[in-house]
């Protein structure tokens, strides 16, 4: 049985009441009203309602189409400009992501985290590779293995300790002292590498070619030197300044 049909059913019935003997008798309003909300309460009459879900589900539909339109009615353009603000910032999305890579949280420094995690390699071996890696365009492991050949040059140079654990940013910030005026270049170079092999970051060639340039430098580059009384508070000085 339908609502409508019920509802009729109904009405028909609290509103007068007939007897064989007599004329129709009209019922009092609320005991009729009464009669009607129980009748329409029965479960036969709600048989197509929508269920919990599909409620929720309308609801939800309209609040969004409600803030949709006040959203589109103080963008310029209405309707049209708010979509096309929306696809200006979905596609800056993507150009961000392309560009730097999905964002994450690099755990602190494990024995999978230093430089040299694959043996000891000389400086020139590094280079070879790096080159080699770059000759076919893999940028990544070319500015791996740069960065790699020129913290193994400055141990070769004894400017740094031979430290098989050591991570790049490690790295950057001992050299930094040796050769302060390569400091920033240094913590660069490390961030750079620290992208590309924990960040799931891809290098560019300009990447590379940084970091080459960077190990062509510190090759030529003259250190501080420590004399006995500085390098007893761990300080450096330049060959001039003792004396």
């Amino acid at each position: 049985m339908s609502w409508a049909g019920g509802t009729a059913a109904v009405l028909a019935a609290t509103a007068h009441t007939t007897s064989d003997d007599g004329p129709p008798v009209t019922l009092p309003r609320d005991p009729a009203r009464e009669e009607a909300e129980r009748e329409l309460s029965k479960g036969v009459y709600h048989q197509d309602d929508p269920g919990l879900f599909e409620r929720a589900l309308r609801w939800l539909g309209e609040a969004v189409s409600d803030l949709f339109d006040r959203a589109a009615s103080l963008a310029p353009g209405g309707h049209t400009g708010l979509w096309l603000l929306l696809g200006a910032v979905v596609l800056l999305l993507v150009l961000l992501v392309v560009r730097l890579g999905l964002p994450g949280r690099r755990p602190a420094a494990t024995a999978q985290d230093t430089l040299f995690a694959d043996g000891p390699r000389s400086a020139s071996a590094h280079r070879t590779a790096a080159e080699e890696a770059a000759a076919r365009g893999d940028w990544t492991r070319a500015v791996q293995e740069h960065t790699r050949a020129l913290v193994r040059s400055l141990e070769e140079r004894t400017l740094l300790d031979v430290r098989p654990g050591r991570t790049a940013d490690e790295a950057a910030a001992e050299a930094g002292r040796v050769l302060p005026g390569h400091a920033d270049r240094l913590r660069t170079a490390a961030r750079d590498f620290d992208d590309v092999t924990y960040g799931g970051r891809t290098a560019s060639e300009n990447t590379y070619r940084r970091t080459a340039a960077l190990d062509a430098d510190l090759r030529r580059a003259t250190p501080l030197l420590a004399d006995a009384t500085t390098a007893s508070r761990g300080g450096w000085t330049s060959p001039g300044a003792a004396g």
